[in-house]
């Protein structure tokens, strides 16, 4: 047997794991680079694959019929909007996703973007190291309302945070949620009109599918308060970006800030690169050292475990 895997974290935190792979006698091949692999380099390895551990790769159907003795497809992460599910279903090959591992991490990188919008943090530090000593005003968190849009477990561990804080939260989901949910962080369930409106901070947690594309577009930001942000940790794609940059130019709402993009990385002549009041991070809200050990641990438990070996 063999199994191929994608993810750059493998080389830095899931040694251990390699080394077990190794113990039962299967063959593995780990991406060791730095660097992504391309469409074609990925086939090659895992032409022969019985597993795969795969993080924003694509793997559409010419990959999967380039792979016929492949049996499982593990996504380092939980958004498998890369892979072609059904029909990998179709051809009996199981699809694991590493639910809760990076829970923690996203949920804090919303509350790092939150301090860093508020305060001013990433123009100030700019304008410093350019010589200039410029005090802008911040504004305070507490008291703030964070609308959360999907009460997953990372909604729910960022309205826990937030609550730390002292942000009112309220949250959209389109299940009706448990009342003793929602009273543990103190958070109210209202409409997707009524998020829209009320929040100071729209943070949006939802898988990319054909119902979430361009969820939030000019409607939506039309609704929205001009002294609001949003934030995206979830999926480029959710967000109409033309019509964010739109919003932004015209204040219709004041900042944005985005650790995901429909096309990454985005061209250097992305308009919306080109505004001070739109911030992107490189993908980078589940990344943590912490989060890549039990990320590394699950997927590798997840694969071996489809494939007869228990550890």
């Amino acid at each position: 047997m063999k199994i191929v895997i994608s993810p750059r974290g493998f080389a830095n935190y899931g040694l251990e794991e390699i080394e077990i792979i190794k113990k039962n006698n299967i063959e593995v091949h780990y991406n060791d680079t730095g660097q992504q692999y391309s469409y074609e380099e990925f086939i090659e390895y895992a032409k022969d694959a019985d597993g795969l551990i795969v993080g924003v790769d694509c793997i559409d159907k010419k990959f999967i019929d380039c792979c016929p003795n492949l049996k499982v497809i593990c996504k380092f992460g939980v958004g498998t909007d890369n892979i072609d599910v059904e029909y990998a279903q179709s051809k009996n090959i199981k699809i694991k996703k590493t639910i809760g591992t990076n829970t923690n991490s996203v949920a804090e990188h919303v509350i790092a973007l939150m301090f860093a919008d508020s305060k001013n943090l990433i123009n100030s530090i700019k304008e410093v190291r350019e010589n200039n000593w410029i005090k802008p005003t911040g504004r305070e968190l507490k008291d703030k309302t964070l609308g959360i849009v999907g009460f997953g477990a990372i909604g729910k561990a960022l309205a826990s945070f937030a609550n730390g804080i002292g942000m009112k939260v309220i949250v959209f989901d389109i299940f009706e949620l448990e009342k003793k949910q929602l009273e543990i962080v103190e958070a109210i369930q209202v409409s997707f009109e009524e998020v829209l409106k009320q929040s100071d901070y729209l943070s949006l947690h939802l898988p990319l599918t054909k119902e979430t594309e361009n969820l939030v577009s000019r409607r939506e930001f039309s609704m929205m308060k001009s002294d609001s942000c949003i934030i995206n940790t979830a999926r480029g794609g959710i967000v109409n970006e033309t019509a964010l940059y739109d919003a932004l130019v015209s204040k219709k709402i004041r900042s944005a800030c985005f650790d995901v993009f429909s096309s990454e990385p985005p061209s250097k002549e992305e308009a919306l690169l080109s505004l001070d009041n739109f911030f992107l991070t490189p993908h980078t809200a589940a990344r943590t050292m912490e989060a890549e050990k039990r990320t590394c641990h699950l997927s590798t438990k997840l694969v071996l475990e489809e494939l007869g070996v228990e550890i």
